[in-house]
């Protein structure tokens, strides 16, 4: 539920000096809202030692924001959204300090589609993040290890500008293209992302793919400018800060749900992919292009009109290097989320990760052996990580 201001101009004629002219107003629409998610999780092993964090918008990202349209007529309408994120247990702002960090966006909106600029989610994020278990209840701890595909959306896009279709048919599509920002390179730092979606009665099927040029910097690093750090990796993540170097990130995915009564149950895949991992790393992976491939099944049921019930299972397998083992992650989710009202509900999950083989070091010293690292928690010191919540979720 939203807290409407709706303001409404009334149409006028006035006479300046001789001439006369109609000034038309036409009716906008403003709408403040927010959401604020706060709770207790539990890891076993975060970084080698028990530890019990109060943290917030782990179920879901904490924001508060304003959102409008104006008629322009003939069916056009001006909107616009600006939404930040911040930590409740701190008070701090989210996605490293940002005013908006999460959408700041204007553009037009008619029959024929959407047309806005600014910075705005991507279209992996649009067609393939509501159909993965951690947006839907296994918080983003029970995402895919270290949100690698971004489907529970922890990376924007900057300067960009996307079409969204209308529905037609039940098949709707969308694409973005962020301009890099440097002068004399046109495709240093640029993103560019397309997907599409058909729903219709019970069923859901979605496909997206984003290709994204210097990720360390356009993408992890959340910046449209500047050169490509090869030495250190702005995704944090265990799973792959390793591949940082990489001259590209690809991701390209498709999923789909089906709903039978109160159940329904769902499946994604992507296929990940770091190209051209630079020279600053070990010789093996220099030049080399670094894969991952994930799937993930989940399962939910409405045990009453206010209990959900989820289960889910994820496994991603990385890429072999100089004859290693490959990298391999097997995680299980499970969860209940309970609705006080419409906007209020609390909920308690459970987050197992078994990891296995090795991987890129950091450090650019060759390959290292995995550790579980779950999501949003601190990686853990060993190949297993359990995790579990406790939390309330308010919408406003």
């Amino acid at each position: 539920m939203t807290t409407e201001i709706k303001i409404h101009c009334v149409c006028a004629a006035a006479v300046v000096l001789l001439s006369s002219s109609t000034i038309a107003c036409a009716q906008s629409t403003v709408t403040l809202y927010g959401l604020i998610d706060e709770g207790v999780t539990m890891v076993n092993n975060s970084g080698g030692k028990h530890q019990y964090l109060v943290n917030s918008g782990i179920m879901q990202g904490n924001r508060w924001g304003m959102k409008g349209s104006e008629e322009l007529g003939g069916g056009m309408k001006a909107i616009f959204r600006i939404e930040g994120g911040y930590d409740a247990s701190t008070g701090k702002l989210g996605q490293g300090g940002l005013g908006f960090g999460r959408q700041a966006y204007v553009g037009l909106e008619s029959t024929y589609g959407t047309v806005t600029f600014g910075r705005m989610y991507d279209s992996v994020v649009d067609f393939l993040g509501p159909l993965e278990a951690g947006t839907q209840w296994a918080t983003s701890i029970g995402t895919h290890p270290g949100d690698i595909d971004n489907f529970n959306n922890s990376f924007r896009v900057n300067n960009a500008v996307k079409y969204a279709s209308p529905t037609i048919h039940g098949f709707t599509f969308d694409g973005l293209y962020s301009l890099g920002g440097v002068s004399g390179d046109l495709s240093r730092n640029q993103i560019w992302s397309v997907g599409g979606q058909y729903a219709s009665g019970p069923l859901v099927l979605s496909a997206a793919y984003i290709n994204v040029r210097n990720p360390n910097v356009s993408y992890f690093g959340n910046s449209t400018s500047g050169t490509p750090n090869t030495t250190t990796s702005n995704a944090v993540s265990a799973v792959y800060s390793g591949y940082g170097s990489a001259h590209t990130y690809q991701v390209a995915a498709a999923g789909g749900a089906y709903a039978l009564g109160a159940a329904t149950i769902g499946a994604t895949y992507s296929n990940i992919k770091f190209y051209d991992l630079g020279s600053s790393y070990a010789s093996a992976f220099s030049g080399r292009t670094a894969t991952f491939n994930n799937v993930e099944a989940n399962f939910k049921y409405q045990l009453t009109p206010a209990l959900l019930l989820g289960l889910a299972y994820d496994y991603l397998c990385g890429t072999s290097v100089n004859g290693s083992s490959a990298a391999k992650y097997h995680q299980g989710m499970t969860g209940l989320d309970y609705f006080l009202s419409k906007r209020t509900d609390v909920y308690i999950t459970a987050q197992y990760q078994h990891a296995s083989g090795y991987g890129a070091n950091p450090a650019g010293t060759g390959v290292v052996a995995v550790v579980a690292a779950l999501p949003n928690v601190t990686a853990s010191a060993t190949q297993n990580q359990f995790a579990a919540r406790v939390g309330i979720r308010h919408k406003f």
